[in-house]
């Protein structure tokens, strides 16, 4: 088949900040099961001169490469529901959307996207609940995986040449995580965007696994509302697989159904306190026979079962099924209708001058660049919440008011 693939090359759209996670392991495992992969630039402002033209493009894309399957993974409002809508009517391929964080996104995104996508693959079983009390019949249950090309055989501990590691952006509570072992004497090497050692390439980080003793995970996403009641979020996240993949030694902090996937202690190692982290490290390092038994059954685990060409062949074998139920395609994108579409995203002056009025009072406290961010955070964090899924139309004012910052 066929397949394009709309999300990013770079983390968050930025050179600087490596290439993305989707573009390292998704297309090489497409192009592994023999499909024909179509990259197309999603997250890159510069690549674009507005939404409109990301869209427009994205239309165009469309109806001249003719895709089997379009697999999307988006950050915010890049894609709009109108533009989908018409990519459906004017095309056959079968539209699926990668959602990344469902343990906190499902209510602002996810549900709100659904409609517009025969397949929205959620790798929060507590998204599958919500979808069917919201009546959405489109989820589609998948997890994140390791990548064939980055597995590698366990090294002994005695030959590993990193102690402890930890590879991720230093955002929320993993400094201080690393901040508390520290100050327990356990020296560990952080790599990855605001840590002194910076941004690591994609194609070294299987090599840090596979050569860390130990390599760490934290599994917190952030404050959710459970209910009326805010509570910490813990999930699954695809560094989970790629350290055993990669052949190295798991330790993460723990995560609901992260059992549907492992064996704690025997092929992986978990943790739920700072104490609990510091004993299991501390243990690891001074029994390495046990260290190296564990890193060797979470590999073999991996190897078996947790492959993206696993994923993806079940993935889209779900999706096709779902694609058939939905009407015969127009044949032809209408992009008469789509200029129409465009017109409403234009911004008149009085929404520069309401942009103007939220900026500058954000920037005075963050700065310039967290300002505008900060101020496109609360005009989206609104709009989600009053006017829900026109959030991801053409004229959504978070789209329409900040682009760059998007």
């Amino acid at each position: 088949m066929k397949i394009v693939c709309a999300f990013g090359k770079h983390n968050y759209g930025r050179a600087e900040r490596g290439v993305g996670y989707e573009y390292a392991n998704f297309l090489p495992a497409l192009t592994s099961l023999g499909h024909e992969v179509v990259f197309f630039e999603l997250w890159d402002r510069s690549a674009y001169t507005d939404f409109a033209d990301l869209n427009r493009q994205f239309l165009r894309c469309i109806e001249l490469e003719k895709p089997d399957v379009v697999l999307c993974v988006t950050m915010s409002t890049e894609l709009w529901i109108e533009t989908l809508q018409m990519a459906r009517r004017g095309s056959r391929a079968v539209f699926v959307h990668w959602d990344t964080d469902d343990s906190w996104k499902y209510e602002q995104c996810s549900r709100l996207l659904a409609p517009a996508f025969d397949a929205m693959a959620t790798t929060d079983p507590s998204a599958l609940h919500k979808a069917a009390g919201d009546g959405l019949v489109n989820f589609v249950p998948t997890q994140w995986a390791a990548s064939t090309a980055s597995m590698g055989e366990p090294l002994p501990a005695a030959q590993c040449s990193h102690g402890v590691s930890f590879i991720g952006s230093a955002y929320g509570n993993r400094k201080s995580w690393i901040e508390g072992l520290r100050q327990q004497g356990i020296a560990v090497e952080c790599f990855g965007h605001g840590w002194p050692n910076g941004p690591v390439a994609a194609e070294d980080i299987p090599r840090i696994m596979r050569s860390s003793v130990v390599s760490l995970n934290f599994g917190d996403s952030g404050v959710v509302m459970q209910g009326a009641v805010p509570a910490r979020s813990r999930q699954i996240k695809a560094r989970v697989f790629e350290v055993p993949g990669a052949g190295g030694l798991l330790m993460t902090e723990q995560a609901e159904h992260l059992d549907d996937y492992f064996h704690p202690g025997e092929e992986i190692v978990e943790f739920d306190s700072l104490d609990a982290l510091v004993e299991g490290i501390r243990t690891l390092l001074a029994e390495p026979g046990r260290r190296d038994a564990i890193a060797r059954a979470g590999h073999a685990r991996c190897r078996r079962e947790h492959s993206y060409e696993a994923r993806f062949t079940d993935l889209l074998q779900a999706a096709l099924a779902l694609h058939g139920a939905r009407p015969a395609a127009q044949g032809e994108i209408d992009f008469a209708a789509f200029e129409a579409v465009a017109a409403d995203h234009r911004t008149g002056c009085l929404l520069r001058l309401l942009r103007g009025l939220l900026i500058l009072p954000c920037r005075l406290i963050w700065g310039r660049v967290r300002g505008a961010r900060a101020a496109r955070r609360l005009v989206f964090e609104l709009s989600w919440r009053v006017f829900g899924e026109k959030t991801y139309r053409a004229g959504g004012w978070p789209g329409r008011l900040f682009y760059h910052e998007s």
